[in-house]
């Protein structure tokens, strides 16, 4: 698949697609309030991140990362709001909330680094008053082998690594505008 430069693949390798839905999010549709970030400024907003489970993804694969990205942030390298790193292989499912520290919903092994807030949890959507609709990337990448970095790791840098240890990558692309 050939991305243009605005999307968050284009500068990645060409790795199989697999299946990632979500009982919260949907594909090309507009984020709820529960993923909205209250933290954020945008009212009713939740911080919550979606349930997300996936399958289909290359019988190698040794774990997960999963992430939450805004390519459309005013910032000139988007905005991470979600990084969850060595997940196991033989978890395929997230429950509705697995991003809040608090929620003791990660299995042993698995860490979130900071997000582009400076804290390690999920982030929700608020884009800029009157910068029009941003697309909110929920993403797994299926990984040849466990990243092995900590939680002192930024996103940018565990993406890095991903590059390298990435067989194959699941998403789906949500859209919110600033409530």
């Amino acid at each position: 698949m050939t991305e243009q430069p605005n999307s968050p693949f284009w500068n990645l390798q060409d790795v199989p697609r697999f299946d990632l839905v979500s009982t919260d999010i949907a594909q090309g549709q507009e984020l709820g309030l529960a993923q909205c970030s209250g933290a954020m400024g945008v009212e009713g907003g939740q911080d919550r991140s979606p349930q997300l489970s996936w399958s289909g993804f290359p019988p190698e694969t040794k774990a997960f990362v999963v992430t939450a990205f805004d390519p459309d942030a005013p910032t000139g390298s988007g905005f991470w709001h979600w990084t969850l790193a060595d997940l196991p292989a033989d978890v395929t499912e997230l429950p509705a909330d697995a991003g809040n520290p608090d929620a003791n919903a990660l299995p042993d092994g698995a860490y979130m680094v900071r997000n582009d807030t400076g804290e390690p949890r999920f982030v929700g959507a608020a884009p800029p008053e009157g910068h029009g609709p941003h697309r909110y990337f929920f993403i797994v990448h299926a990984l040849s082998e466990p990243l092995g970095l900590d939680e002192s790791a930024s996103p940018a840098y565990v993406g890095f690594n991903v590059f390298f240890k990435g067989i194959g990558r699941a998403w789906i692309e949500t859209t919110s505008e600033a409530k």
